[in-house]
């Protein structure tokens, strides 16, 4: 009798403890809209993607201005700041590009594809 109670408890014990360490990802797109006038969307532009917990996921532009991330659902903040050297005059300028967008809420039920408009300024850079 005594070592059946043992073989329920183990067998109890055994099948309590297994959970699923599989975690869903959801595959998100943030667009890097640029102000009208200024430059068109390049490769390379660093784009970082937060979560609550602070866990920072960092992905470079494609040539149409898009970074995509695979990140559990959660609630995100997307940002980007870039600088772009204009050389193409004798009067060189620095242009910077910062943009945020807060409280984005990704799942796996919707489409994650997040516009993020971009602010800029410039400054002469002096040779």
């Amino acid at each position: 009798m005594k070592r059946l109670l043992y073989i329920i408890i183990l067998l109890s014990t055994l099948t309590a403890c297994s959970y699923d360490e599989d975690i869903a990802l959801c595959d998100v797109t943030v667009q890097l809209v640029y102000p009208e006038g200024s430059i068109e969307p390049y490769e390379g532009a660093r784009v970082e993607f937060k979560d609550a917990a602070a866990s920072v996921y960092v992905a470079q532009t494609d040539a149409t201005g898009r970074a995509r991330f695979r990140v559990p659902a959660g609630i995100y903040e997307a940002s980007s700041s870039n600088s772009y050297l204009d050389q193409s005059t004798d009067t060189w300028w620095q242009y910077n590009f910062n943009g945020v967008l807060s409280r984005q809420l990704v799942s796996n039920t919707q489409q994650n594809q997040l516009r993020l408009e971009l602010k800029m300024s410039r400054k002469r850079v002096v040779h």
